[in-house]
């Protein structure tokens, strides 16, 4: 190779290359930036429940004890420090699934209706926790849960 040769790193950069690029990297950040939201952490989530978490809950995931009375006929409770979500869709009728969004994985923060996911707005039916407004992909997961007289255990 001869010194006085050129190579590619000295070769101009047309300006057509540049504004390409300059394009490229201008819409890969407004990509980036749509899909990221500043609350979509489950650690960032507030602990905003319907009627605040109470019971026997213990770590993440574990194992919830309750009341009946504690969870309202047509609506339900979150237990943020057990990622857990209790219903009553109709009264006497109890279910447990996991408070953990299936979109991007964070925490629901209320129940009317519906339980509802504060990052992208997705909503699940209180009654099976199947999808009622996406973009979530999947239900939520069902979780055991056991009524015994007044007392509800789910794990």
């Amino acid at each position: 190779m001869n010194p006085n040769d050129p190579t590619t790193d000295s070769l101009p950069t047309s300006r057509r290359t540049v504004i390409i690029n300059t394009g490229l990297a201008a819409a890969a950040i407004a990509g980036l930036s749509s899909c990221t939201n500043s609350a979509t952490a489950p650690d960032s989530q507030p602990a905003a429940t319907s009627g605040g978490a109470s019971g026997g809950s213990s770590g993440a995931g574990g194992p919830v004890s309750v009341k009946t009375t504690e969870i309202p006929i047509g609506n339900g409770k979150i237990f943020p420090d057990t990622q857990t979500v209790i219903t009553q869709p109709k009264k006497g009728q109890f279910k447990a699934f996991s408070a953990i969004c299936t979109h991007m994985g964070c925490l629901v923060d209320s129940i009317t209706t519906t339980i509802n996911c504060p990052c992208h707005g997705s909503k699940y039916s209180i009654a099976d926790g199947s999808v009622v407004n996406p973009p979530a992909p999947k239900p939520l997961p069902p979780k055991t849960i056991k009524v015994d007289g007044t007392d509800l255990v789910v794990s």
